[in-house]
């Protein structure tokens, strides 16, 4: 092996600093802005894809919400309907009567115990009816069912008070008392 002369040498360590040079100026002026860029690019990329996600939630949201104020919208107007023109205490206690006689129970009465606004402004529409439903014979059977056909036919009608007495003439009947209360549409 021969060794290197000074001259030689002297080319080995500029060729080594250029290298260093080289090495240092590629990472600091290309690799790095490069690797910022990048970085930036994907931060970038998943705050639009977090944007994207919450935009995809907001939309199925008022898709439902849309969906839902279709069938409340539906909801309204069949409850609408279902008020007759006129005042309550022309058409309320003839249905009623024709409702128990429906039922096979003849007899019913119903009259307006008091009636009051609602304070709600959402509900400003609507009036609230206490009703007393006297019903002065009936046999249990009977009556269970027509309560429950009751409620379940008038739908913005409850039967809040209940008060049953028998007979002691007639201990296979009773006489009926019910509290109803039902919200109707001002007219």
């Amino acid at each position: 092996m021969s060794a290197f002369n000074k001259d030689q040498i002297q080319k080995i360590a500029l060729t080594g600093v250029g290298f260093v040079i080289l090495l240092y100026v590629y990472f600091s002026f290309f690799l790095g802005p490069l690797n910022r860029s990048r970085n930036g690019m994907l931060r970038n990329i998943a705050d639009k894809q977090g944007k994207l996600a919450s935009s995809q939630a907001n939309l199925n949201k008022a898709a439902k919400l849309e969906e839902q104020a279709k069938t409340a919208t539906t909801r309204f107007a069949a409850l609408k309907a279902i008020n007759p023109e006129g005042a309550p205490i022309a058409w309320f206690p003839p249905r009623i009567k024709t409702f128990f006689v429906n039922q096979q129970i003849d007899k019913a009465t119903a009259r307006l115990e008091n009636s009051s606004a609602f304070k709600q402004p959402e509900l400003a529409g609507w009036n609230k009816y206490v009703w007393v439903i006297d019903i002065p014979q009936a046999d249990y059977g009977r009556l269970g069912k027509a309560i429950a056909e009751l409620e379940n036919t008038e739908p913005l009608l409850a039967v809040s008070k209940f008060s049953i007495r028998t007979s002691p003439d007639q201990p296979e009947f009773q006489q009926v008392v019910l509290g109803a209360t039902t919200i109707i549409l001002k007219q």
